[in-house]
């Protein structure tokens, strides 16, 4: 049993976990004891795997005997949502919700999100120096999702200070209030589009709810999941991926001068250093082993993405970026039935985001040494605070 503490560069902990114990019980900050899945194959098949459930209830004993107060869903927890429930609940909530986020749906907002990316370059196009992760990596994702769900984009900073807080660990202060913070703004928010219904998510949600699809608590949960999702993911893998470019200016060079490879180059970005580091929770419903060490049922697995993305047994050259990399089946967004909803919006704004950036400032480069950012504290995002970039040096 140890602490777990992996600073700004996690993974030649992740290497070291790998190599001498790839299944790893730990106890974090919070006194919350966790079973750490870091291999690629034992991660994927944990993912997939029905004896591990995403229901909080399942790992309730372990939750409270850490104070975890996270999950619960009386306006304080992120429970009862689409990702802290199993079939058939689960099946029914996505469902729902998958019809919105089709490949083809997402590839007719191409438009919108080109001209947020544009009017958010201009803002800034005569400036020399500036902080990307305020000037487009941030605002890029939570005005997509924000116009999505039918939620003033004006109110976007209140987001992201709730956001920021939701994500820290568990016992960090302030991180029950962001999510009750969150909770009470779209409560708000869904009582008044029961009277006003608009073309927007939050309104279909409530129309399901009428239609006896979803309870009141669910429409609740599942705006909370929506917003939180629907931006944090994007707003790391634009930074890190901005970030991973800048470090190695060939690789920025070679993008820039054959835009052809932003497909693939955002695919290698998600898997050299992912926005999540964590899968989010799951609780083993029986006794149960993973590459052979015992995991007791009620006991809490967290599968870690980052190493699992970075394992040498499954990539080659695992820790350097290689944009022309094809075998790159990486589990940036998960995998089985709870494979991130939003990855094909996901990987339209990174395309669009470094993309563009790409093209207006050529010869962007990072401002301060890399040793100096400062990554965001929290339990399963992995994205930077700030990312200071001149932008014609």
């Amino acid at each position: 049993m140890i602490d777990q503490s992996t600073g700004a560069d996690p993974y030649p902990w992740y290497a070291r976990l790998r190599a001498e114990s790839p299944v790893l019980r730990v106890r974090e900050e919070s006194g919350l004891e966790a079973y750490l899945v870091t291999r690629f194959e034992d991660a994927r098949r944990a993912l997939a795997d029905p004896r591990l459930s995403k229901d909080p209830r399942v790992g309730e004993a372990a939750l409270s005997a850490a104070g975890v107060q996270t999950y619960r869903g009386d306006g304080v927890g992120l429970g009862g949502n689409m990702l802290t429930s199993d079939p058939p609940e689960h099946t029914r909530l996505r469902r729902l919700l998958s019809a919105k986020f089709t490949p083809r749906r997402v590839e007719s907002l191409r438009p919108r999100v080109q001209e947020i990316t544009d009017g958010l370059l201009d803002a800034v196009a005569g400036q020399r120096r500036v902080d990307l992760m305020d000037a487009l990596a941030f605002p890029l994702p939570i005005t997509v999702i924000c116009e999505l769900l039918g939620i003033p984009v004006s109110d976007r900073e209140d987001f992201r200070r709730w956001s920021n807080a939701a994500m820290l660990p568990h016992s960090r202060p302030g991180q029950v209030e962001g999510v009750r913070a969150l909770n009470d703004y779209l409560a708000a928010l869904i009582k008044q589009k029961r009277d006003r219904p608009e073309d927007d998510l939050i309104s279909a949600l409530i129309t399901a709810e009428e239609q006896d699809r979803l309870s009141e608590a669910e429409v609740l949960a599942n705006a909370v999941l929506l917003l939180i999702a629907g931006h944090e993911t994007t707003v790391n893998l634009i930074g890190n991926g901005i970030l991973a470019l800048l470090r190695n200016p060939d690789l920025w060079r070679m993008l820039r001068d054959d835009p052809a490879l932003l497909p693939r180059a955002v695919e290698e970005l998600l898997r050299y250093d992912g926005p999540v580091e964590h899968a989010t929770t799951r609780f083993a419903t029986t006794d149960l082993e993973i590459a052979g060490v015992p995991v007791p049922a009620g006991s809490v697995v967290s599968v870690v993405l980052g190493s699992a993305d970075r394992d040498q047994d499954r990539f080659a050259d695992p820790d350097r970026v290689d944009l022309t990399r094809t075998d790159n089946a990486h589990l940036a967004f998960g995998h089985g039935i709870h494979y991130c909803l939003g990855a094909p919006l996901a990987r339209l704004e990174g395309q669009i985001a470094i993309g563009t950036l790409l093209r207006r400032f050529p010869d962007a480069a990072l401002a301060v040494p890399a040793e100096q950012l400062v990554w965001r504290e929290s339990r399963i995002m992995r994205g930077l605070t700030r990312l200071p970039v001149d932008l014609a040096p």
